[in-house]
């Protein structure tokens, strides 16, 4: 029994570190991350802009589906990493400029915006992918920044759209 208490101790004095070192950290975040790959932006943009077929590609995705637009503007009920995630398309301007939005009225535990620009280049298609966003659990904080890294969900997802074109890719960050 002293053992399990203090097991069960150990974890409440660790959730309660996490959430005082996530307390510092600013809610606020932006990271870039960037690619380049061998294919027309045409092409690119066609795989991009296909928001309902991003789970067949995207392994982080298990669902993408089109709801009823809102305000004239594209809205999407997708399953990400097991998260409900209420996407709005900002912005689409073929081929170049994708801007989604985490729905501001889901209440969530994070939000903002993913900015996809796609920009020709001397090989092809350089893709960067800026995430502007918040977290607000300070022990989310806590996790993003010590366990996932600012870069983890851009970089699995230019990864998986450098295999959805059979290139293996390696993100920049900036």
């Amino acid at each position: 029994m002293r053992w399990v208490l203090i097991g069960v101790g150990g974890i409440v004095a660790l959730i309660a570190v996490m959430a005082v070192i996530g307390a510092f950290i600013s809610r606020d975040h932006r990271a870039t991350s960037t690619i380049s790959l061998r294919q027309s932006p045409d092409s690119v943009w066609r795989v991009v802009r296909d928001i309902g077929g991003a789970p067949a590609w995207f392994s982080a995705m298990q669902k993408s589906e089109r709801l009823p637009d809102r305000d004239g503007h594209e809205v999407w009920h997708q399953k990400l990493s097991g998260f409900d995630v209420p996407i709005i398309v900002l912005e689409s301007s073929p081929p170049r400029k994708l801007v989604t939005q985490i729905d501001p009225t889901a209440r969530g535990a994070f939000g903002g915006t993913w900015t996809y620009e796609l920009n020709p280049d001397s090989t092809g298609t350089r893709v960067s992918v800026t995430e502007a966003g918040w977290i607000g659990n300070p022990i989310f904080r806590f996790m993003s920044r010590f366990l996932f890294g600012s870069y983890g969900s851009l970089d699995k997802y230019l990864q998986a759209l450098g295999t959805r074109f059979g290139e293996g890719v390696n993100p920049v960050h900036s």
